[in-house]
C-alpha cells in the first residue's frame, strides 16, 4: 500500500513538473535578434513562441538589423506588441510585386495582420521592389491594430488598409509612396503623421462602405513631396463612398489646388465623401473641387475624438435567426 501511495504521489510530481515546464514555453517577452543573442534569430519563428487565444499580452522585441521576411500574422494571436529596437534600425523588408508570375496586388505583401488587438511600435516595414506594379508593404485585416512611431515603406499600394469595420491607428508614422499609397475599406486613424509623395499621382485610395460612417482620418498630418513632384491629388475614390478627411493639416505646394480626383467617374462625385477643415499651407490654397464635402467645426471635432471615430458599427444578427 504504502509502494503505491509513493508511486502515485511521484506521478502526481512529474505531472505538476511536466505542466509547469510547458507553462514556461509560453513568455511574456520574447526576443529577436539575428547574432543569436535572443530568442528567436527571425520574427517569423518568434511567432511560434506565441500562444494561441491567450488571455495574456505579449511582447516581441526587435533588436536591429534588416529582417528580410514575409510574415503574417494569423487571426488567432491577439494581444501581442511588435517593439523594435529604432525605427530606422529595424527593418523588416521584402520585394514581392503584381507582376510577379501574376502575383496580384493583395499578395505582394511585406507584412500581412489578420490577428486584432496587435501593436507595432519602433520599426520599419518595407516593400523595396521596383517600380513595376502595385508592391504592398503592409496590409491590415484585424481590428484595433495600432501602429506608433513606425515607418511605412513602398512605391504603389504602400499601406492596405482592409477588413470593413476594422480599426487601425496610426500615430507619428511616416508613411510614403507614388501612387494610391494609402488604400482599402477600414476606418484609419492618423495622427500627427508626414505622408510623403515619391511621384505626381495620388495619396489615398479609400474604399469605404455605404454604411460605413468614417474612413480615414488625417488630424495633424504633414504633406510633403519629393523635390520634382508638384501636382498629387489627396485622394481617388477606389469605390463609389471613399470617405477621406483631412483636419488641421499641413500640406506642401505638390497638393494640386482641385485637391481631389473622381477617377474618371462622374457619378462618384455624388457619392465620395471628400472634405478637409483646417488646411494650411501651400498646398492648401485651392480652388478645391466643388463637389468636395467640408465638415463644419463642430463635424471635424467629432472626427478627431476617438470614442466617436472607433464606435463599433459590426452588430451581426444571422440570417437565420431572424424569424
Amino acid at each position: 500500500m504504502k509502494t503505491r501511495i509513493l508511486t502515485l504521489l511521484a506521478v502526481i510530481i512529474a505531472g505538476c513538473f511536466a505542466a509547469s515546464a510547458a507553462d514556461d514555453k509560453w513568455k511574456h517577452d520574447i526576443y529577436v535578434a539575428q547574432d543569436g543573442s535572443g530568442d528567436y534569430r527571425t520574427i517569423t519563428e518568434a511567432l511560434e513562441g506565441i500562444r494561441a487565444y491567450m488571455d495574456y499580452t505579449v511582447t516581441v522585441h526587435i533588436a536591429n538589423g534588416t529582417y528580410k521576411e514575409k510574415i503574417v500574422i494569423p487571426a488567432w494571436l491577439t494581444n501581442v506588441t511588435f517593439e523594435g529596437e529604432s525605427p530606422e534600425g529595424v527593418v523588416i523588408t521584402n520585394d514581392d510585386h503584381a507582376n510577379i508570375d501574376n502575383m496580384g496586388t493583395f499578395r505582394t505583401y511585406t507584412v500581412k495582420v489578420d490577428g486584432s488587438d496587435i501593436t507595432f511600435r519602433n520599426l520599419t516595414i518595407e516593400n523595396n521592389a521596383p517600380q513595376l506594379g502595385q508592391a504592398v508593404a503592409l496590409h491590415t485585416e484585424g481590428d484595433r491594430l495600432t501602429f506608433q512611431n513606425c515607418r511605412l515603406l513602398g512605391n504603389q499600394d504602400t499601406l492596405f488598409t482592409g477588413g470593413k469595420n476594422a480599426r487601425l491607428y496610426f500615430g507619428d508614422c511616416y508613411i510614403e509612396g507614388t501612387t494610391d499609397f494609402i488604400f482599402g475599406p477600414a476606418t484609419a486613424y492618423f495622427k500627427d503623421c508626414l505622408i510623403h509623395s515619391k511621384r505626381n499621382s495620388y495619396v489615398t485610395a479609400a474604399s469605404t462602405p455605404e454604411d460605413v460612417p468614417v474612413g480615414y482620418v488625417f488630424d495633424s498630418c504633414k504633406l510633403t513631396a519629393a523635390p520634382d513632384v508638384d501636382k498629387v491629388y489627396l485622394g481617388r475614390p477606389w469605390r463609389p463612398y471613399a470617405h477621406t478627411v483631412f483636419i488641421n493639416c499641413d500640406m506642401g505646394s505638390h497638393i494640386r489646388p482641385e485637391g481631389w480626383h473622381n477617377w474618371g467617374d462622374k457619378s462618384k462625385e455624388t457619392t465620395s465623401r471628400y472634405g478637409e477643415y483646417g488646411s494650411k499651407g501651400d498646398g492648401a490654397k485651392g480652388p478645391r473641387v466643388t463637389w468636395a464635402k467640408n465638415p463644419t467645426k463642430q463635424q471635424a471635432a467629432d472626427l478627431t475624438d476617438l470614442n466617436k471615430v472607433f464606435t463599433c458599427t459590426n452588430t451581426w444578427i444571422p440570417t437565420a435567426a431572424k424569424k
